[in-house]
């Protein structure tokens, strides 16, 4: 059911997210598909913290069945002691069992000794007790000489005797046996009730061993319980990371799309500027009397510049142009017809240097010639570089976004230079342009 109603939630949501291309454009900003990211980042966050909990209730239902698995064997181990133990004692039970028949039979057989013996005893006593010591008497007196008397004593006494053995032998045989009989019947009684406590315990085993397998199932249970709760939020993060991605390329479009457009508009002005700008040196050209002169002259034609109405802002302010963008004899080497890919601005060393527009910084180092430089990327294929900063004077890194008049850096005189200024330019697709019509 929960899979269910996470489809249907990722159905509704795509559904919302993935509007016809056209509409989408036209309605959708770059800041809504930022909230609408931040959004799904926090969804991403809540389905990794389910995910997380899932895997760590998974880990420990694992740990718990592994433990229990233990404790069954060690269970059913003592399950077979007790077996075997119970086995041992039904086997002393049935001995016992059998000596208690041998004694039985042998008591039987006892107690008819006794009562053979009781009759025969039973028979002369009476005859003596009833005769008394007459009959002994006449047996004496009937004899024919002393020795013959003497006879006759020594056999009464033997007789006598011999009875008093007999009912002396049959009493302790009688006690005998009621005293082996009465320890066969304990010890009997003993390995009865050993037996009962066995069948108990084994009882009891068997309730643990149901505990266990209870306990078992309950774990096999959450453990398949969380392994499709992973498989779900698994899923949900692929789908967010899908939809993620959709909206950084529709952003990306959105974004490709306005910097084509103002980078469109800055080549409309630059040639705008730049055709306005060659009218403008023709007709100086024309109206000069001396080309010479006029040659002589260019470079101070450039005072104090504030900027026009170019789409960048001038990065140092007003400043006096050193050197314009074009051929030249470079200052530092002598070299003749050298082109000069951009503009120097006179300025003190530590001027604050500030980005001509918003973009992205792509170069933050020492870079050849230029000395330290930076290099905005403004999108579009438009970048700005600013040359010749001096040394710890970069305020920005590689991928840093800055603004438009943002302080990016402090000038210098590093690379080849004759002083300190700044050398900036514009380059549209890596080529540099005359920088003058985009400020």
């Amino acid at each position: 059911m929960k899979k269910i109603a996470a489809g249907l939630a990722a159905v509704l949501l795509a559904v919302t997210l993935f509007q016809p291309s056209d509409g989408y454009a036209k309605k959708t900003t770059v800041a809504e598909i930022d909230k609408q990211l931040k959004q799904l980042q926090q969804e991403v966050q809540a389905a990794k913290a389910v995910q997380d909990k899932a895997a760590s209730r998974n880990q420990e239902a694992k740990h718990y069945l592994n433990k229990t698995n233990l404790n069954l064997q060690y269970v059913l181990d003592q399950i077979s002691q007790v077996k075997g133990k119970m086995t041992d004692i039904s086997g002393k039970i049935a001995s016992t069992e059998k000596s208690l028949n041998i004694t039985a039979t042998e008591l039987d057989e006892a107690e008819a000794r006794v009562a053979s013996r009781e009759k025969l005893l039973e028979s002369r006593v009476r005859l003596m007790y009833t005769d008394g010591a007459v009959s002994y008497l006449d047996v004496l007196l009937s004899s024919t000489s002393f020795s013959d008397f003497l006879d006759r004593a020594d056999s009464l006494k033997m007789i006598v005797d011999q009875d008093q053995d007999l009912l002396v032998q049959h009493k302790l045989d009688k006690q005998t046996v009621i005293a082996k009989k009465q320890e066969l019947e304990g010890q009997y009684a003993q390995a009865k009730q050993l037996y009962t406590d066995l069948e108990s315990q084994r009882s009891t085993l068997k309730e643990k061993e149901a505990e266990k397998q209870e306990l078992i199932a309950y774990y096999d249970k959450e453990i398949q319980e969380t392994d499709g709760l992973t498989e779900e939020q698994d899923a949900k993060l692929v789908q967010l990371a899908s939809e993620r991605s959709a909206l950084e390329n529709k952003k990306d479009q959105i974004k490709a799309e306005e910097a084509a457009r103002k980078a469109a508009a800055a080549k409309a002005e630059a040639a705008r500027r730049a055709a306005a700008a060659a009218a403008a040196a023709k007709a100086r050209a024309a109206s000069s009397s001396s080309s010479s002169g006029s040659n002589s002259d260019s470079s101070s034609s450039y005072s104090e510049y504030a900027g026009g109405n170019g789409p960048f802002l001038l990065p140092v302010g007003s400043a006096r142009i050193s050197s314009p963008y074009g051929v030249r004899t470079h200052p530092v080497t002598g070299e003749v017809g050298k082109m000069h890919t951009g503009t120097d601005f006179a300025v003190p060393q530590g001027t604050s240097i500030h980005a001509a527009d918003s973009g992205t910084v792509i170069v933050a180092e020492w870079w050849s010639g230029y000395g330290y430089t930076v290099v905005i990327d403004h999108g579009g294929g438009v970048w700005t570089l600013y040359g010749h900063i001096r040394e710890g004077g970069i305020k920005v890194s590689v991928g840093d976004r800055v603004s438009r008049g943002q302080t990016i850096a402090e000038s210098g005189a590093t690379g080849r230079v004759t002083g300190p200024h700044l050398h900036f330019e514009v380059r549209i697709d890596g080529k540099p342009v005359d920088p003058m019509p985009y400020l």
